[in-house]
């Protein structure tokens, strides 16, 4: 793994569920981890075009690896998100690179706002 490569800020975001005075329970994502990372393939072949509601939106898609620490083997891809450049991007798959402890690669899809 090349350190200079990891030149971009990742935030990663976790869903917590929270109470208001009245005792209402909602979902909000609060800041859980911020790290450097590499981002691989975005708008390249794991990019695609897709139909939704009647309209043509591209589907893009990108890879983020940071370096294996406790807090990022935490993260998950049902209960977190990454925040890329103001991007919201939700995690669909968490790769622990053969679980050597190096590093984690998490494969995203861009959030539709």
């Amino acid at each position: 793994m090349k350190i200079s490569l990891m030149n971009e800020k990742v935030t990663f975001q976790k869903n917590v569920v929270v109470a208001d005075a009245v005792g209402n329970h909602k979902n909000v994502w609060e800041d859980f981890y911020t790290c450097h990372a590499t981002i691989g393939g975005e708008g390249m072949a794991s990019s695609k075009e897709k139909e939704a509601a009647g309209s043509i939106v591209e589907d893009v898609g990108m890879t983020v690896t940071v370096r294996y620490c406790r807090k990022a083997s935490e993260i998950g891809s049902t209960t977190h998100r990454i925040i890329f450049r103001d991007e919201i991007y939700d995690i669909t798959n968490v790769d622990h690179m053969n679980f050597k402890k190096r590093s984690l690669k998490f494969s995203c899809r861009k959030v539709r706002r």
